[in-house]
């Protein structure tokens, strides 16, 4: 599914200041997976992450998403292939402070041209999924971190994307909410068989995935598994 050749990032190109983040990367993951990509900070995880979400392009090498060609289609079509097959979650929950849980859990399927009905049915679904049927009315002021974590993770779901992204998504909570957090995405690969990436430097969250990935410096230094079984 996500198959990556010889990925290098680099930023200020051509600039005395120039900066290569990502050094030759090589990386598969296959449809069905829980793979983990873990490091320290600095290690270049995110900006990895922000190439496997299509969010950037990488410098030198070659990006293929279900046999797309990603490095080379033009910015439209990652647009819509980012909005059908991938959801994001991420550690400061990126959600809109005055709108209820319900509208933030809409909020893509409006960009895709859902109608009003539609977009509400699914929206109370995912909540309902999540643990938040209660609380789809309440703003994120008026929710904990976890709570917020969870419409976040609804809101990824909407367009019943095949690959879920999730860069320290447990990083701002506290151990016991985290868990949950965890605990949410096995159900949603075991029930719903989706694509999990996790983006995490704890090596004991990493370890709940079916194989571990580890970033130093830039550069994939190991591979191994976790304590999932695979399929």
């Amino acid at each position: 599914m996500i198959n990556l050749e010889h990925i290098v990032k680099r930023f200020y190109v051509g600039k005395p200041n120039e900066l290569e983040i990502l050094h030759g990367i090589d990386l598969k993951v296959y449809e069905g997976e829980f793979v983990s990509i873990v490091g320290a900070s600095g290690s270049g995880k995110t900006t990895l992450m922000n190439l496997i979400g299509i969010l950037d392009r990488p410098t030198e090498g070659e990006y293929f998403l279900d046999d797309v060609d990603v490095c080379h289609a033009p910015d439209r079509e990652l647009s819509h292939i980012r909005n059908k097959k991938i959801g994001f979650v991420f550690q400061t929950y990126n959600l809109i402070s005055r709108t209820s849980a319900l509208k933030n859990v809409e909020l893509p399927m409006l960009y895709a041209g859902i109608d009003r009905k539609t977009r509400r049915a699914r929206a109370k679904e995912l909540l309902q999924l999540v643990d938040m049927e209660e609380r789809m009315q309440h703003t994120p002021d008026e929710l904990s971190g976890g709570q917020k974590q969870r419409v976040a993770i609804a809101r990824a779901l909407v367009n019943h994307p095949a690959i879920l992204l999730a860069d320290e998504p447990t990083g701002a909570l506290d151990s016991v909410t985290g868990r949950k957090i965890m605990d949410l995405f096995h159900k949603l690969h075991k029930e719903q068989g989706i694509t999990i990436v996790l983006i995490t430097h704890s090596n004991e969250l990493a370890e709940e995935t079916q194989r571990i990935i580890t970033l130093k410096d830039g550069e994939i230094i190991g591979e191994r598994k976790g304590s999932i079984s695979c399929c």
